[in-house]
């Protein structure tokens, strides 16, 4: 028994022995390896809104691979880049960034993500290559030692790389305004917007059309929008004329107007140029006054009055109608009257029938008027009302029993110079 005993120990450390222990596996390793590079066309225009695609990939390789006995499993590889963020600056480029730094998780050995940035390409941009250093920042496992048959540490480092992406700015058509002339614009009209441009870029722009555009909210609204110049060489010059509207929300100040050009590149593509923003001046609304004296009027009396306008505006008033509104105490069977071009500073007369009730109280009135008249586009518009004033005064002819008292007396007379003559020839 004893020796059947020691048998059985024998054969289970035997055993024992000859199975497998667990294998860890480790990894030799520089670490990540990030690289970066545009997707799609790196060509953009000044003035151009334009998304860059970047590409960015981990080309960490592990180069040894080590299974090692009675050690505890690693949770992270040293190639794997942790907390990745992806952030873009202009550097020197005519660039402007609009998107943050952009957190894009973790990227294993030989993984790729594309992440897109929102950038604007400034007008002034002139052509040529630039550099826009791009930023990548993220976590690895620089080192890690097991300390105890059951301790693991771990050392995450923080590692940001520069990668320089090349852009390239191609030649296009840029407009400079030189000269802004309105004409007869004024609050609540339409008239003409003349603008004198220059293409200033290094495109010389082939069948051309500018076009004005409507900023934002702004009451200065186009009527007609493309005027085609066709050829548009560099430096080159030329004037368009525009018909414009402007609301009667308007004031008397300057607005803004937006310009583009579209024409064929080089590359007989039609493209648009950047977009160039000019002030219109729009003057004050176009106004009138009655500069006539006070005129007065009886109870019960029909009357041509005159009224004399003055347009105090600063534009012309083309075809100028005078129209007076009548309330009670007052009528009229004719109550307009045509004034004619009325320039800035210009008078006229008009003349309307007005009656007067018989019961009208003796006191100041004020009747509305208003000037209808058409612009220079032959548009027509109304004035604001005003006021003109009318005075009723007492009537001089007497009333009630005073209208008699003459009569009565001239037939007390009558009848004395009769009674005395009768009485006269009674005594002779």
């Amino acid at each position: 028994m004893k020796y059947r005993r020691i048998s059985i120990i024998l054969f289970t450390l035997v055993l024992c022995c000859s199975i497998p222990s667990m294998g860890v596996t480790t990894y030799l390793s520089e670490g990540p390896q990030m690289s970066a590079a545009i997707s799609g066309t790196n060509e953009f225009t000044p003035g151009q809104d334009a998304v860059i695609s970047v590409v960015v990939q981990n080309r960490g390789l592990n180069v040894n691979k080590f299974v090692m006995h009675g050690t505890i499993d690693r949770e992270d590889v040293p190639t794997t880049a942790k907390m990745v963020t992806v952030g873009l600056s202009p550097g020197n480029a005519p660039v402007l960034v609009k998107s943050d730094p952009q957190n894009i998780g973790n990227l294993a050995s030989q993984q790729t993500t594309t992440v897109m940035i929102a950038t604007k390409i400034t007008s002034d941009a002139t052509k040529g290559e630039y550099m826009l250093p791009l930023t990548i920042g993220y976590l690895y496992l620089a080192e890690s030692g097991q300390e105890a048959s059951d301790v693991l540490q771990s050392d995450y480092r923080w590692r940001n790389e520069t990668i320089p992406l090349t852009i390239k700015i191609k030649p296009s058509v840029k407009i400079a305004v030189l000269e802004v002339v309105p004409e007869n614009l004024s609050v609540g009209t339409g008239g003409y917007l003349h603008l004198k441009i220059q293409n200033t870029g290094f495109e010389d722009g082939k069948k051309a059309t500018v076009r004005l555009i409507r900023n934002g909210n702004s009451p200065v609204i186009p009527m007609d929008s493309n005027v085609f110049i066709g050829d548009f060489p560099r430096n080159a010059t030329i004037s368009c004329r525009y018909k414009v509207a402007i609301s009667r929300e308007a004031e008397n100040q300057t607005y803004p107007v937006d310009l583009q050009v579209s024409y064929e590149n080089r590359d007989g593509d039609t493209v648009t140029s950047a977009t160039d923003t000019v002030g219109v001046p729009v003057l004050g609304k176009l106004t009138f006054a009655v500069i006539s004296d006070l005129i007065s009027v009886t109870p019960g009396s029909e009357n041509i009055i005159a009224v004399q306008y003055r347009n105090t505006g600063t534009q012309t008033a083309y075809h100028a109608q005078a129209r007076l509104s009548v309330v009670d105490p007052f009528t009229s069977a004719d109550n307009s009257a045509y004034l004619g071009d009325l320039k800035p500073g210009d008078t006229a007369t008009a003349s309307y029938q007005l009656s007067t009730d018989n019961e009208a109280g003796a006191q100041d009135y004020a009747l509305d008027t208003e000037i209808r008249f058409r612009d220079v586009l032959d548009n027509s518009q109304i004035s604001d009302t005003f006021k003109l004033a009318i005075r009723v005064i007492p009537s001089s002819q007497p009333t009630g029993i005073a209208r008699f008292l003459p009569a009565v007396i001239l037939a007390l007379i009558v009848v004395g110079a009769g009674y005395y003559l009768l009485v006269m020839r009674k005594k002779k």
